[in-house]
Order: C-alpha cells, then sequence, then structure tokens
C-alpha cells in the first residue's frame, strides 16, 4: 500500500437504496418475512427441544436446522431493516466481516446438517433393523458436532486470509448484506490466495454433501420401489418427502445464484435473485415440515393446548415447559 492510501475503516451496504419509493414497502415485507421466520423456526425448536414424542434422531436434526436458519435471519435481517428505515447503509469494517463469516458458516454447516439428515433417512428407510443402533444419541450429537464444527472451522481459515487484505477504496458495496465477492473485488491487495480458498470452500461443502445425499436418496427411492403394497410406499416416502422438499429448494436456490454470471450488468439481478437462499430456505423449512408432518403438528395442538390451559386457568404462561412432562 502506498503513502497516500489510507485504509478504510467502513463499507457501505448500498442495499436497495436506488429504490427510493420502495424503502417503506421492502421494510415490511422483510419485517413479516423475518418475523414469520424467526417464529417459525424458534417455534419448531422448542416443540423438538420439549415434546418426549419428538426426541428421535430426525427431529434432533431438524432442531439443529431451525435453530442455524433462526441464527442465519438473524444475521442479515436486522441490519437490512435497519437501512431501510433509516437510511443509514454503513457497516464497520469488523461487523462486515463478522457478518460475512457468520453467513458463510451458517450456508456450509446447513450443507452438512441436510447432509447427515438424508443419511438418517437412508438408513431409517434401507436399514431399518440397524436403524436404532447406528443411529443412536452418541452417533446423533457426533454427526451435528461434525456439521458445526466444519462450517465454522472450514470458514474460519478463509476469514483468516481475508483479515490480511488492505482496503483503501472504493468502500460502496452493492448488496443488502456482506458477500465475499463484493468484498474481495473491494480489496486492492492480491487477492489470488483468497479467491482459491473461497473456491475450494465452495466445492468442499456444497458438492460432497450434496453427492451424499442425492446418492442417499437413490438408494431410498430403489428400497420404496421394491415395497410391494402401495400403503407401504406411501408411508415409507411420506418419512423423507418433507427434508427431500428442503434439500431440493436449499440446492436449487443456491444453484440458481452461482450459475448467474457474475458481471456489473446482472448485478441488480444477482441482488435479487439471492433473496432465494437468504429468504427462502429459512422460510420454507419450519412450514414444509409443520404442515407436512403429522407429528409436529399434533406436537403444536398439545403446545397450544396447554397454552390455553394455564391461560383459563389463571397459571403463569411461564410455567407451560416445566408443566409439560406432567400433562400427556
Amino acid at each position: 500500500m502506498s503513502g497516500n492510501e489510507t485504509r478504510i475503516a467502513e463499507f457501505i451496504l448500498l442495499g436497495f437504496g436506488d429504490l427510493f419509493d420502495m424503502q417503506l414497502p421492502l421494510f415490511l415485507i422483510f419485517l413479516v418475512i423475518y418475523i414469520v421466520t424467526l417464529t417459525g423456526n424458534i417455534l419448531i425448536f422448542v416443540l423438538i427441544l420439549f415434546d418426549q414424542h419428538l426426541h428421535t434422531p430426525m427431529y434432533f436434526f431438524l432442531g439443529n436446522l431451525s435453530f442455524l436458519d433462526a441464527c442465519y435471519s438473524t444475521t442479515i435481517f436486522p441490519r437490512m431493516l435497519s437501512a431501510l428505515m433509516t437510511g443509514d447503509r454503513e457497516i464497520s469494517f469488523s461487523n462486515c466481516l463478522t457478518q460475512w463469516y457468520l453467513c458463510d458458516s451458517l450456508i456450509a454447516t446447513e450443507c452438512c446438517l441436510l447432509c447427515m439428515m438424508s443419511y438418517d433417512r437412508y438408513l431409517a428407510i434401507c436399514k431399518p433393523l440397524h436403524y436404532t443402533t447406528n443411529m443412536n444419541t452418541q452417533m446423533c450429537i457426533q454427526l451435528a458436532a461434525f456439521s458445526w464444527m466444519n462450517g465454522l472451522i472450514g470458514t474460519l481459515t478463509v476469514l483468516s486470509v481475508m483479515l490480511q487484505l488492505t482496503y483503501c477504496g472504493p468502500n460502496e458495496i452493492d448488496h443488502y448484506f456482506c458477500d465475499s465477492v463484493p468484498l474481495i473485488k473491494l480489496s486492492c491487495s492480491n487477492t489470488d490466495l483468497v479467491e482459491l480458498l473461497c473456491f475450494i470452500l465452495a466445492f468442499v461443502f456444497t458438492l460432497p454433501p450434496f453427492l451424499l445425499t442425492l446418492t442417499s436418496y437413490i438408494y431410498i427411492l430403489t428400497t420404496v420401489l421394491r415395497i410391494p403394497s402401495t400403503t407401504g410406499k406411501k408411508k415409507a416416502f411420506s418419512t423423507c418427502s418433507s427434508h427431500l422438499i428442503v434439500v431440493s429448494t436449499f440446492y436449487g436456490s443456491v444453484t440458481i445464484v452461482y450459475m448467474l454470471p457474475k458481471t456489473e450488468a446482472l448485478n441488480d439481478l444477482n441482488k435479487v435473485f439471492s433473496l432465494l437462499y437468504t429468504v427462502l430456505p429459512p422460510i420454507a423449512n419450519p412450514l414444509i415440515y409443520s404442515l407436512r408432518n403429522k407429528e409436529v403438528k399434533d406436537a403444536l395442538k398439545k403446545l397450544l393446548g396447554r397454552f390455553l390451559f394455564l391461560k383459563n386457568s389463571g397459571r403463569p404462561v411461564f410455567k407451560l415447559i416445566t408443566i409439560g412432562t406432567e400433562i400427556t
């Protein structure tokens, strides 16, 4: 860096600032999306945590996924909503890198979690006699921990390199959150190493989990088609249909975004399509699992019943959780 260059201390997220007349409508739309996303995922997480009937491997991984989606949405939406409401689009250098790190590490973790969930469904349908032995509590915890550690530690290696980059200006990011591509473009340092690491990270955390998930469902489909009765086929497939929809939504949205050319002419289109993986999976996951899953719907009815019981009896609602194991 030459003597007359000054390292910038903050970035400006342009976001949707060019849509002057749409700031309030966009704020209201994204606020509703954030509230629905957060409420849905926290509700799923709480149901799984406190309903004994949902203490199974499948719901254990779903609880992890719901917690992850709630964290992911909270990483992006509050800052975006603040910018739409106040017009303040400045974000400090450290906050920007923190947001990028959390977003990328959570996406990497989600890829791994979805893969673990498909493996769980594979064992349940293709190896039912060994399912309880293979997918025990210890194994579930190990697989979930592996997913979280992979995402957090893997992305940390890229972050350590990005911290060495120098930013001398301009400091405007044409996005609504701090993404790696525009961040790297703004650097006045040599970015060959960080670009290579980003490519390797994207490859490792998307392709192998996707291929393993695809392989699991090929085996599942083959096994289901061998079941002689139609009722048996429907019952077997119903146990994994929700997860299959979630996987398709996640990988479909990510594929659409990353297949678009990264050119200046398509900047606005890339920004809009990026909403597919920042908004769609987190809000769709709880809706898919609650609408298509009898156990979750039953647990929700039970929770609402307990809530109304406590409210009508005049007992404090915060005792709901402690009473949960007493009422059947």
